[in-house]
């Protein structure tokens, strides 16, 4: 099997279970090959004789890999996914940093999650993404993406005035900080921390949430995942700040937005025995009494 593993920086403190990885995919006798700027952060870690090829990008990832090994946070994981795109390659995050919904391996189950990978005993979630239609020139060709898209206010600006339609059938005026598009991956994200609702990753829905709303009645909303949604900039502030994931721009306010559900998924790679709802209560600390 041909994994590749694709990382942004490794701990000196993570070398000794980077080590392990390495160790074990050798074992396994796994055909590697590295994310050629992530290479130099883990050569301490690979002895002189470990045989490695490398990617730099989308087309040289498709071309060395049956699957992805994201090592790292779920940042790094939404930073590898601009390199998988549509080639439908499963991912699995490993998770070097600290809460991990999508990079779900702990460090010390290592050994255990690279036998089960090595031997097929794992199932493929598909994650719905977010796609940008128009303007078509703000990301380029990576125009997608799998937790959210954000509108929010510049820095040193008065409150955005943010209109929205779902399917051009007007939904609200949104006065505040900002919007959130989320998908259901990103439901545990940036739309958690501003009151949305949690949603089961598979479930067919987009959420709008509403970043510090003016208007104390707003509340996040749940949509089909077929919609297309329109997004319009009003009031006298000329610029606003727009992300998908981890890309940021700033934007003119007389840019209109325009978003559906992208043309493809991320095959993201769940051990046999994972359930999400056991992942929540294990990550938000739920139904644990914290009081002594």
């Amino acid at each position: 099997m041909k994994v590749a593993l694709f990382g942004k920086a490794l701990s000196e403190e993570n070398h000794v279970y980077m080590r392990y990885l390495l160790d074990n995919l050798q074992v396994a006798g796994a055909e590697v090959s590295v994310y050629r700027p992530f290479l130099q952060q883990i050569a301490p870690c690979m002895s002189s004789q470990y045989k490695h090829s490398t990617f730099e990008n989308h087309e040289g990832l498709v071309a060395c890999a049956d699957l992805m090994l994201s090592i790292g946070g779920d940042g790094t994981l939404l930073d590898a996914v601009p390199l998988v795109r549509d080639s439908e390659l499963p991912v699995l995050g490993i998770n070097m940093g600290r809460l991990g919904f999508l990079s779900s391996i702990p460090k010390n189950e290592i050994e255990e999650a690279i036998h089960k990978v090595m031997q097929g005993a794992y199932h493929i979630e598909k994650r719905t993404l977010l796609e940008l239609l128009s303007p078509d020139d703000v990301f380029g060709d990576v125009n997608f993406a799998l937790n959210e898209l954000s509108v929010i206010r510049y820095p040193e600006n008065s409150l955005l005035s943010i209109k929205v339609f779902v399917d051009d059938v007007f939904l609200n005026t949104y006065w505040g900080d900002g919007i959130l598009l989320a998908t259901p991956t990103g439901s545990t994200a940036y739309s958690l921390s501003a009151g949305g609702p949690i949603v089961t990753p598979t479930s067919r829905n987009f959420l709008i949430t509403p970043i510090a709303a003016h208007n104390l009645t707003v509340r996040p909303i749940v949509i089909r995942d077929d919609s297309v949604i329109r997004i319009q900039i009003e009031g006298r502030e000329k610029r606003f700040v727009f992300s998908m994931d981890s890309r940021i721009r700033t934007l003119d306010t007389s840019v209109e937005l325009t978003v559906r559900k992208a043309p493809f998924c991320i095959n993201m790679i769940r051990m046999e025995g994972e359930d999400f709802f056991a992942t929540i209560r294990n990550k938000l600390m739920w139904g644990k009494d914290n009081r002594n």
